[in-house]
């Protein structure tokens, strides 16, 4: 698969915790390109840097040095470009995790509608789009059960809805499918490469699952802070 312009670029990405002999390096000198419509596996040991990698990626937290660009906005260049994070994560970003963190006192409706609420649609317009995310997932059958009466697959296919709320470029999902079954998991793989080729997203996948490996067009791996492969 080839494109011609990346979605995110990295160069000489690194993060440090600590200074002198307290000093941490969570990663080191990273640099790698995510393109639109593909879905990329990031993989190594727990510790080896891969969560602190997602979250700059995500505009989280700030690398120490190296240079970032997410959809052609300049973010880090060795200190914050400027600009609004809250307002580039809303409008750009969307976070899947291992445990669907939905609101229990809200509804699967309502659930993925706050995001759009919380970035400035009424919400009536929030509340359609959040039917038709649902319907696209095919739970839109289950719109108005609370997270206590939907499954584990449906509570992530709604958790999947809420990414999507404010159509991202990027979705970084951490651990998505470890709490599921293997027939579960692969029903979420497949929507997350549905999305990522309808939607012309990147689908940046952090997992230890090995039963979902076949889903990623490659695999990045990384072992102590550094980026040491990549396949595909």
């Amino acid at each position: 698969m080839t494109f011609s312009s990346p979605l995110a670029e990295l160069t000489g990405i690194s993060k440090h915790y600590g200074e002198g002999e307290t000093r941490v390096d969570a990663l080191r000198h990273v640099s790698l390109s995510l393109y639109p419509g593909e879905v990329v596996g990031l993989l190594g040991p727990s510790g080896s840097g891969k969560s602190t990698l997602l979250n700059i990626i995500g505009c989280v937290i700030e690398p120490s040095q190296g240079r970032m660009v997410l959809d052609g906005k300049l973010v880090f260049d060795d200190r914050p470009a400027g600009g609004d994070l809250r307002r580039l994560r809303l409008d750009k970003i969307g976070f899947i995790f291992q445990f669907h963190n939905l609101l229990p006192f809200l509804n699967s409706r309502d659930n993925v509608a706050v995001v759009l609420e919380l970035a400035g649609h009424g919400k009536q317009a929030a509340r359609r789009r959040a039917d038709e995310l649902l319907d696209y997932l095919e739970v839109g059958n289950r719109a108005a059960a609370s997270p206590a009466h939907l499954s584990g697959g449906e509570a992530q296919r709604v958790a999947i809805a809420r990414a999507l709320a404010n159509h991202p470029r990027l979705i970084l999902a951490d651990e998505p499918t470890a709490a599921l079954d293997s027939q579960r998991a692969a029903i979420v793989m497949d929507l997350l490469r549905k999305v990522a080729r309808e939607q012309s997203a990147t689908v940046l996948v952090v997992s230890h699952d090995e039963k979902i490996f076949d889903r990623f067009d490659r695999m990045l791996r990384v072992r102590d802070g550094v980026l040491d492969s990549a396949d595909g």
